[in-house]
C-alpha cells in the first residue's frame, strides 16, 4: 500500500510529496508484527538503493504467503535531488542527512525530515542505503559509529556485506538520519555501496540476499535465505590505509576493485595527457586490499585514490 509520509506546497501548484509502500502479510499473524524500514534516495546523486528497492518488492511479491512481518520501503527521501540529480536539496543548497531529526514547526525542509523520523520510529530495525559520490566505488559496507556497535555489529553481520566499519564517536554527526533514529531507539544500519549515480546490479543483489537473511532472522520471513557472508569487521582506525594524489592530472587504475595487493604493488599512474607523461605512480605502502578505488579520473593534489584495509585484519 503506497502512502505519503509528508507533503508541502512548492511554487507554481506544485507538490513536493515523501511517499513509502508499506507490503504486509496477506495472512493473519499473531501477536505484534516485527517491522523494517528500507530507506534510500536521501542524497539524490545516489541510486543505488533504487534498484535494491525495485528487486526486494519483486522477491516478496513473488513468495508473498512467507512474509510474517511489515515491509516499510521508502525509495525516494530526496525526490527534488533525484529528479535534478543533486546530493542535497536544489533551491535550498542543503544536505538533508544533516537535517535530523528535524522541526514540525520549522521550514520545509526541517518539516520533512520530522515528519520522516516520526513515520520511521517504531520499526524493529531501519537500513538507511546510500551509494558513494561519484567519485569513488565502494564494496558494499555498513558503516556504524562505536556508541551503538554493541547493538548494531550483530545485526549488520547478518546482511551479506564484505566490510564492517566500526567508526569514533567522534565522527558521529548527531544531524544525520541514522543518528537521529539510533537515539530513537530504532536500530539503523548505513550502507555504502556502489558509485553515485549509477546503479550497481550485483551489489544491489547481494545486499537484497542479506535483508532477506535479517528478516528471516527477525521473523519477519519466513522463505528461504541464503547464508550471509562473513563480514570484515573493523573497529581500530590503523586498520585502513588512505591513499591521496601526490599531484593534479588524470587518474588510470591498473588494478580491480577488491583486489588483494602486496606492498609496493602498482594501483595506478597519474599521467599528464598534453605531454604524454606519467606525472606519478600510486604504489601500495601495505599489504592489505583495495576497499575503495577512485572512480572518476580527474583528480586534484590531495585528492582520494583509494583505501586499503590491512592485511592484519583480513587474518582475523
Amino acid at each position: 500500500m503506497v502512502k505519503t509520509i509528508a507533503s508541502v506546497g512548492l511554487p507554481v501548484d506544485e507538490v513536493l510529496e515523501i511517499k513509502k509502500n508499506r507490503i504486509t502479510p496477506d495472512k493473519e499473524v499473531s501477536g505484534r508484527k516485527k517491522r523494517i524500514s528500507i530507506v534510500t534516495g536521501v542524497h539524490g546523486d545516489e541510486l543505488e538503493g533504487q534498484y535494491v528497492c525495485f528487486e526486494l518488492m519483486q522477491r516478496i511479491e513473488a513468495e508473498k504467503e512467507k512474509l510474517t512481518g511489515i515491509v516499510d520501503i521508502y525509495p525516494a527521501m530526496n525526490p527534488l535531488g533525484i529528479d535534478s540529480i543533486t546530493r542535497g536539496i536544489p533551491a535550498f543548497d542543503l544536505d538533508m542527512n544533516r537535517l535530523f531529526p528535524g522541526n514540525r514547526e520549522g521550514n520545509m525542509t526541517e518539516y520533512i525530515a520530522a515528519k520522516i523520523v516520526e513515520d520511521i520510529k517504531g520499526s524493529s530495525v531501519c537500513i538507511d542505503i546510500h551509494a558513494s559520490n561519484i567519485y569513488l566505488t565502494e564494496i558494499p559496507q555498513i558503516r556504524i559509529n562505536e556508541l551503538h556497535k554493541e547493538k548494531l555489529v550483530p545485526l549488520a553481520s547478518k546482511t551479506n556485506v564484505d566490510f564492517i566499519w566500526v567508526h569514533g564517536a567522534s565522527t558521529v554527526l548527531e544531524s544525520t538520519l541514522a543518528y537521529s533514529l539510533n537515539s530513537h531507539n530504532v536500530p539503523t544500519l548505513v550502507v555504502e555501496m556502489g558509485v553515485g549515480m549509477r546503479i550497481t546490479k550485483k551489489y544491489a543483489e547481494q545486499l537484497v540476499d542479506g535483508i532477506f537473511n535479517l528478516m528471516r532472522e527477525m521473523g519477519i520471513w519466513q522463505g528461504e535465505t541464503k547464508e550471509p557472508r562473513k563480514p570484515i569487521i573493523s573497529e581500530n582506525p590503523e586498520d585502513v590505509c588512505f591513499l591521496n594524489a601526490s599531484t593534479a592530472g588524470i587518474f588510470v587504475p591498473q588494478v580491480k576493485h577488491w583486489e588483494r595487493l602486496k606492498k609496493g604493488d602498482t594501483i595506478g599512474h597519474i599521467i599528464d595527457p598534453l605531454r604524454g607523461k606519467v606525472l606519478d605512480t600510486i604504489l601500495s605502502p601495505i599489504d592489505g586490499i583495495l576497499f575503495t578505488i577512485r572512480e572518476y579520473p580527474v583528480v586534484d593534489a590531495g585528492s582520494l585514490i583509494g583505501r586499503l584495509l590491512r592485511e592484519e585484519i583480513l587474518a582475523k
